[in-house]
């Protein structure tokens, strides 16, 4: 397996994102810059978070047109896993990948804490190792975290159990339905506000991020045929 870190003007969790996959899964991985015209290497694709072109318009609306967000789509439309963080997700959901939108905090302001999240689908490419409404602990850094959604598309993820993260507790920033993460109807592409990358070694706090990687690791061995 081989991993692309897409790295985008004001990303600040790219360092982050590659050294979990570094630690955590032992493969490849690559730093990948947004002008990028080629994943076609690459086997998973992590958008890391970060202010991608200083947020402005609005988080991830223009990241969404860079070179390599067709490559991105593409991947994503391959079957390929992808998976955005905080703004990352921001940018998944900008480029059509996800549903939904993300809103400023309903507090108006940034929240940076250890949060509280329940398992929602233990059942999806990215959270197979951990328990069914299982309760663990993650880092969030945002101020445009709350996920929104219509009634009708809300319907539909919850149908589907593409809600596969919901806030347990607190709900530090207002999203719909406690929503923290969610996948696309395929479910190979995965968006969420929390940061597993920044909890998966004991000394960060919490290590209960790293099985959200060593889900992508086992996913991927299993697609292709890889035991070891």
């Amino acid at each position: 397996m081989r991993a692309a870190v897409i790295v985008f003007p004001g990303s600040n969790a790219d360092v982050d994102m590659y050294n979990a996959v570094e630690d955590i899964l032992g493969v490849p991985v690559d730093y990948v810059w947004h002008s990028e015209t080629d994943l076609s290497n690459y086997d998973v694709i992590l958008l890391p978070g970060g202010f991608s072109y200083g947020d402005y318009l609005r988080c991830g609306a223009v990241a969404r047109f860079s070179p390599v967000m067709e490559q991105v789509i593409k991947a994503a439309e391959a079957g390929k896993l992808v998976m955005g963080v905080c703004n990352g997700f921001q940018i998944l959901v900008e480029a059509g990948l996800l549903p939904g939108a993300l809103l400023r905090n309903n507090s108006l302001k940034f929240r940076c804490t250890l949060s509280k999240l329940k398992v929602s689908n233990n059942q999806t490419a990215f959270t197979r190792d951990y328990g069914q409404d299982e309760v663990i602990q993650v880092p969030i850094a945002h101020g445009e975290g709350n996920y929104f959604c219509d009634e009708a598309t809300l319907a539909r993820l919850q149908a589907n159990g593409q809600i596969v993260f919901r806030y347990a507790g607190e709900n530090p920033n207002g999203s719909i339905d406690d929503i923290a993460g969610i996948t696309n109807e395929r479910g190979n592409v995965l968006g969420m506000m929390p940061h597993p990358e920044r909890a998966v070694h004991d000394w960060m706090s919490s290590d209960d991020g790293k099985r959200i990687f060593t889900s992508i690791l086992k996913t991927w061995r299993e697609r292709n045929g890889v035991t070891a």
